[in-house]
């Protein structure tokens, strides 16, 4: 019996970075963070993690690596990491091929980010137009918990 996941489109990370460098696209990965529950209340998600595989321009690959908050355009991650510096936990994830990012979206905020890979990887989902949402704007020295990228604090 084959596994469902091997037909939903997404790539293991070995077919992603094959993807990248013979197409000269890009491949992501979107996780969202939640945040911790109390009581019985519903959890709901944060933020995000997006992993960007990337032609680098130079006859490699590189893997963008971006979180932060829904809603802000204060971001706890934007690191570009060569191959060799890739976790294994990132080598696990599946990826969606789409367009090459434009550089523009790196600035956006993340749930803006994520539409817009969605449409360049061609996925028809249902989103909110998050780009109409009003945007709230964090101070400069707003610096997020190292617990909500996914990273220990030592």
């Amino acid at each position: 019996m084959t596994d469902p996941q091997e037909n939903d489109g997404r790539l293991s990370f070995k077919e992603a970075v094959a993807y990248v460098m013979r197409e000269r696209r890009a491949a992501f990965c979107a996780m969202p963070v939640f945040g911790e529950v109390t009581g019985d209340e519903e959890q709901t998600a944060e933020g995000a993690r997006i992993f960007i595989l990337e032609y680098d321009g130079e006859g490699d690959w590189q893997l963008r690596f971006i979180a932060g908050p829904f809603f802000s355009n204060a971001y706890a991650a934007n690191e570009i990491l060569a191959p060799g510096e890739v976790p294994d936990s990132v080598r696990e994830l599946r990826f969606m091929p789409c367009a090459p990012i434009e550089p523009a979206w790196l600035d956006e905020q993340i749930q803006i980010l994520i539409q817009k890979l969605v449409k360049a990887a061609g996925i028809a989902a249902q989103m909110p137009d998050y780009e109409a949402m009003p945007s709230r704007q964090a101070d400069a020295q707003t610096v997020f918990p190292i617990s909500f990228i996914g990273r220990s604090s030592h």
